[in-house]
């Protein structure tokens, strides 16, 4: 669900104080390009960033239900068909469409979260009328071929077996499932054995009619080409989906409590311990100052205070994170920590006394500036290709965010005072209803 936010840290940080000593000129100008509204005579509303220095176009969209649009027991079906609606299409079976769209020079794939089902395309400027008519096959006429089928089932299976032994995978699953009890969050995201294995053609042509309509699109692109253009690509491209999707409701949610940590055994000589609360709505008034108190706690950096007393100090762990977690239907503080069996409940415990300092003394004002540095500066130095680009424009879109999400994000966390961090923490970092569980074989946990 959600990886180690700490990888590199020390690189990341590296790369960071020279972006924040000079930006490239690319790079700024990306950060304060113009987004314009796109509304096309179909209906399709597209954000586009036109971007002319090299001949490609791209575009990222997302229809609005994924992985929480599954039937009971068909649990992976959005996953197996976003892993086959580029595996051959209207008139071209899967190697011919593959050819295709490598002559082209064209890059089509399909992706899905718990709340969104996601697209991607790529071309060159030249070959975008005859790449858009390899979107469009994919999108409203896939042939999601048995032998297809088969074979994406037979990679899924085989990906859940050696998923089984990743302990991180296991922990995020094992803590989705214990926080959110009967919702569609609980479920595995990419499915059982049991549920890959039920799943049948009809059922990946009937989540695709259900959930792919325009009414529940969201469209993002960068590159070489300009509104009219895009306005005439979209409409050809998703102008065969229903106007409306036919969405199951979702009832928003707080994680539960569950006090006792709970453990999945799994072999191998470290645990990962995943621990979480309920966070702060992307839409809520301190929800910046919660990720200004996120970073300071375990974001990505040596300094943070779960890096420096877990594993710089005291040695007991691979890696420690947190992160501010939003779905559509919930939000999350979470982390998780990967320690020698033998340590567990001692970085479980400095977890703990790391959330309570803050909560009763909040950080210090060089904490909160740096914090702020680092999210403002980082965010801009992650828009450093068009992909990047369309990709933060489809989730702010999907955020309800407005096109001046990026100045805005800028000036809100701008305005974060440490009071605002010290206010935030002592409501966000209660342990009393602080959630763990565990895969490993740990020693230190106690009966």
């Amino acid at each position: 669900m959600i990886a180690p936010a700490l990888a590199h840290a020390r690189a990341g940080g590296r790369r960071l104080a020279l972006a924040l000593l000079g930006l490239t000129a690319w790079q700024a100008a990306a950060a304060a390009a113009e987004i314009q509204e796109v509304r096309t005579p179909g209906g399709v509303v597209a954000w586009l960033v036109e971007e002319r220095s090299l001949p490609i176009v791209t575009i990222r969209f997302a229809f609005e239900g994924g992985a929480a649009q599954e039937p009971d027991g068909k649990e992976g079906v959005a996953s197996l068909l976003a892993a086959t609606l580029d595996q051959g299409a209207g008139h071209l079976p899967g190697a011919a469409f593959q050819k295709q769209a490598d002559r082209l020079s064209t890059r089509i794939s399909f992706d899905t979260d718990r709340d969104a089902f996601f697209g991607s395309f790529e071309t060159l400027s030249a070959n975008l009328a005859k790449s858009v008519e390899l979107l469009k096959l994919a999108v409203s006429a896939p042939l999601l071929e048995p032998a297809t089928l088969e074979r994406t089932r037979s990679q899924f299976l085989a990906r859940a077996t050696f998923e089984a032994g990743d302990h991180n995978k296991v922990a995020n699953a094992k803590w989705m499932a214990q926080s959110f009890p009967g919702h569609a969050y609980s479920r595995a995201l990419l499915g059982t054995p049991e549920s890959i294995r039920a799943v049948t053609r009809d059922d990946l042509e009937a989540y695709r009619k259900r959930v792919l309509a325009r009414g529940n699109l969201r469209v993002a692109a960068v590159g070489d080409i300009d509104a009219a253009k895009l306005a005439q690509v979209l409409d050809d491209v998703f102008s065969a989906l229903p106007a409306q999707p036919q969405l199951s409701p979702v009832a928003d949610v707080s994680p539960a409590t569950v006090v006792r940590p709970q453990v999945v055994k799994v072999d191998g000589p470290q645990s990962v311990a995943v621990f979480g609360r309920r966070g702060y709505a992307r839409n809520d008034p301190d929800y910046m100052a919660a990720l200004v108190l996120t970073q300071i706690l375990g974001g990505g950096s040596s300094e943070a205070r779960l890096v420096r007393e877990i594993r710089e100090k005291r040695g007991l762990a691979y890696w420690v994170y947190s992160i501010l977690y939003t779905f559509k239907h919930a939000s999350v503080l979470i982390g998780g920590v990967a320690s020698p069996n033998e340590a567990v409940g001692k970085s479980l415990a400095l977890v703990r006394e790391q959330f309570r300092e803050l909560a009763e003394k909040g950080p210090t004002q060089e904490e909160v500036e740096a914090a702020k540095s680092y999210l403002i500066g980082s965010y801009v130095l992650s828009l450093d290709s068009n992909a990047k680009i369309a990709e933060q424009m489809l989730r702010s879109q999907l955020q309800g965010l407005g096109r001046d999400f990026v100045a805005e994000r800028k000036a809100q966390i701008a305005k974060v005072t440490r009071a605002d961090v010290v206010r935030v923490a002592r409501s966000l970092l209660a342990t009393d209803d602080l959630s763990v569980a565990v895969a490993g074989q740990p020693t230190d946990l106690g009966p």
